[in-house]
């Protein structure tokens, strides 16, 4: 599936690859819509219908992952309301096991993401995940989510990379679809995002449950 030795650079992604969906997807398809039900005076129902419209208008900006615009849009505080939850957060298995193995086999890790800057702090505060990388990238630090086509370009700029050498990791078909566009030579779609949820769909791309699948041939330099 990877053949390590034509591998400098892994690009991670973190929600659904690194860390399990089920956080995001509790977070906004039941806690808020509750939250959102209280502060407005609607039915639980009334509030999943309203909100699911909102959320599908913006799929693919990077305002549908920015925690400011829900926290305006919606009038809650959204920041505070992931940190109610923030047991919920939890790191996939075998993930730690597969970023030492990166590390000893000397490839360069860089986490990037298109969750926004507070989020991006809660998950790492939660997780301490933030020493495993020699870099973590925030696509709102660069106005542009990974589905548009002009993001890599822009990550380039800051974090240059050979595209023939990189391996790119998300569970977003749409995002690996822009990454080989791109001309990203490896990609590795997670099909497994949310444990709690169904398989998700990975097209031509080749998929993993875990990272278990993938460690073996990772040899320390």
């Amino acid at each position: 599936m990877i053949d390590w030795n034509q591998i400098d650079t892994v690009l991670l992604d973190m929600d659904g690859t690194l860390l399990d969906l089920h956080f995001d997807n509790h977070f906004w398809l039941e806690y808020v819509p509750q939250r959102y039900a209280e502060a407005r005076r609607l039915s639980l129902d009334e509030s999943k219908a309203e909100l699911l419209g909102r959320y599908k208008d913006m799929e693919g900006t990077l305002e549908w992952y920015c925690v400011d615009h829900w926290s305006r849009e919606l009038g809650l505080d959204i920041a505070l309301l992931k940190a109610e939850v923030d047991h919920l957060i939890a790191v996939h298995p075998h993930v730690i096991d597969f970023l030492d193995q990166l590390m000893c086999a000397g490839k360069r890790r860089v986490l990037v993401t298109n969750a926004h800057q507070k989020a991006l702090a809660l998950k790492m505060d939660r997780t301490h995940l933030a020493g495993f990388f020699d870099r973590i990238i925030c696509a709102h630090d660069l106005g542009l989510p990974k589905e548009d086509p002009a993001f890599w370009g822009k990550l380039q700029k800051v974090e240059p990379f050979d595209r023939e050498r990189t391996l790119f990791v998300d569970d977003s078909f749409l995002v690996l679809q822009s990454a080989e566009n791109y001309g990203i030579k490896w990609l590795l779609a997670v099909v497994a995002a949310d444990s709690k949820g169904p398989l998700r769909e990975a097209g031509h791309f080749p998929a993993i449950h875990d990272f278990s699948e993938v460690i073996r041939g990772l040899y320390c330099s």
